[in-house]
């Protein structure tokens, strides 16, 4: 992967709002016809996930993910890359508490990356949508 590339992914805590911002291609579940959607993207412990939501409803996206694991991540702001990706939903009960900790601290920093109204607590995520992004 591009140096470049790979430093635009490999945000740290101390990335702003713009620099999370991404887009996204998936694959209609039912359509099967493409649709790109702008989100938020988040690194834990090295790896890149995707969280979004804490209604708990469903999201087009993710149920998108479901049924076509593989979609293309968008850098947008800074570099622009069209990356083939694959989606893996977290769904171990413990990996989600501990991913989702860490991008609840990340969210409740005095800057405010994700601008949401602060702080944001981890009970009002545990039923979000979150997937592991891996790049081939």
């Amino acid at each position: 992967m591009d140096p470049e590339v790979r430093a635009a992914i490999e945000i740290t805590p101390a990335a702003g709002t713009r620099e999370r911002t991404i887009d996204i291609t998936t694959t209609g579940r039912r359509t099967g016809r493409t649709r790109r959607i702008e989100i938020f993207f988040y690194r834990v412990d090295g790896r890149t996930y995707l969280c979004s939501g804490t209604s708990g409803r469903p999201t087009s996206w993710y149920a998108n993910l479901l049924a076509h694991p593989d979609f293309t991540f968008h850098l947008k702001h800074g570099i622009r890359a069209e990356l083939p990706a694959r989606a893996l939903p977290v769904t171990d009960r413990e990996e989600r508490r501990r991913v989702l900790t860490e991008i609840v601290a990340d969210l409740n920093q005095p800057h405010n990356p994700g601008t949401i109204a602060q702080p944001t607590h981890l009970r009002n995520w545990l039923d979000s949508r979150l997937a592991r992004v891996t790049f081939p």
